[in-house]
């Protein structure tokens, strides 16, 4: 099965939406063997219709919403480039920030050599962002091994996952078998690296059949959500990347005509206060917490400015960071001087700093009155 394939037997009909697919490969090394690397490149393209080899998104899993990767073996073997690394952590970040399921399907026959070193760091960028999205935030990944996968992707993301689904009679190891025999010098079994010799050594958690994976899945999650003594997760630190264009449609659509007025009004306010404010104000999640309602408006027209700031600019997580000695530096809000009074005055409402939480996993919020208009 390619990509789409896998796609269309997973996710619900007309619930797909990809991430990133316009995402190009370069050849930075000038590669060339038999063949330039990007000829390589252009035929896999051209054959499949992918950039790369791998297909990012989001959907429905039997009414679940789900981050999904789905690799294409066809796609010069499934190898693992830097825009297959890249692609694969931005989902994984886009998951984290959404509070999304995890799933990926691999089949791969490794790092791609065409880019060196390149390849290689993928496997450390995708473990790293695996690591905040599991332990910190306490998401679930699920990992779907398929035939084969095999190289470095079986050394990093594919065997990281909280579950670990194969398909049956798959093809999944690190080295080849001629070359794990030769270093051993003994044989190996028949069945060496196939979904069920890994199942009964313990490295697998469950072998679905195709046609019923999807079923699997759904049961999966579905358990797990409704599992007790779940533990709230937080994002520590990082990076919150521009917006992409589906979080600015959310931004439009929430925003409602009786809070355009008081929303201009504290963008107006800001130009005066000091960067840490501002930065706050671009911050698409505190624009919620200020300007969300359930109506619609035709006029956006007023939120142009604090989108185009969104999306163009990378804004810290608001954490609390420490040196090397461990010393917790000065959090950036507690500098913070607004004048509420203004903000107040401004616009009719009450805007009062609720706190200053060092709590990394909580934002920094206004507090408005009840009698608020």
């Amino acid at each position: 099965m390619n990509s789409q394939e896998r796609i269309e037997n997973l996710i619900d009909g007309d619930t797909w939406r990809p991430l990133d697919e316009t995402l190009s490969p370069g050849d930075p090394l000038e590669f060339q063997d038999q063949k330039p690397y990007i000829e390589r490149l252009k035929d896999g393209q051209e054959k499949t219709g992918l950039q790369d080899a791998v297909q990012t998104g989001t959907g429905m899993l039997d009414g679940i919403p789900i981050a999904l990767g789905v690799m294409d073996f066809h796609f010069m073997g499934g190898s693992m480039g830097s825009v297959v690394g890249e692609k694969i952590t931005r989902l994984i970040e886009y998951a984290t920030q959404e509070g999304l399921t995890l799933i990926l399907v691999c089949a791969s026959g490794g790092a791609r050599m065409q880019e060196g070193i390149f390849s290689l760091m993928q496997m450390a960028k995708i473990s790293s962002g695996l690591q905040i999205y599991q332990s910190c935030a306490n998401l679930l990944y699920i990992s779907v091994l398929t035939s084969p996968t095999t190289g470095g992707v079986t050394a990093s993301f594919a065997m990281l996952g909280d579950l670990i689904f194969a398909e049956p009679k798959a093809l999944i190891g690190f080295a080849g078998r001629r070359v794990i025999e030769q270093t051993l010098q003994e044989d190996l079994p028949d069945d060496f690296q196939t979904s069920e010799y890994l199942l009964h050594h313990g490295l697998l958690d469950l072998i679905v059949p195709r046609c019923f994976l999807k079923q699997a899945l759904s049961e999966t999650i579905t358990l797990y959500k409704d599992a007790p003594f779940k533990r709230t997760g937080h994002i520590p630190y990082g990076v919150q990347n521009p917006l992409y264009f589906l979080t600015e449609e959310k931004v439009r659509r929430v925003v409602s005509a009786s809070e355009i007025d008081n929303f201009n009004t504290l963008l107006e306010a800001s130009s005066s206060c000091d960067e840490s404010y501002r930065e706050i104000l671009v911050s698409f999640e505190t624009m919620f917490r200020l300007v969300a309602q359930t109506s619609t408006v035709d006029d956006t027209t007023l939120l142009e400015e604090p989108l185009l700031l969104a999306a163009e600019e990378k804004i810290s997580w608001r954490a609390f960071y420490t040196n090397q000695k461990s010393i917790p530096k000065a959090h950036f809000l507690e500098s913070l001087r607004i004048d509420t009074e203004t903000l107040t005055n401004a616009s009719g409402r009450d805007y009062t700093p609720l706190h200053f939480d060092k709590d990394v996993s909580k934002r920094f919020v206004y507090q408005t009155s009840k009698n608020s208009k």
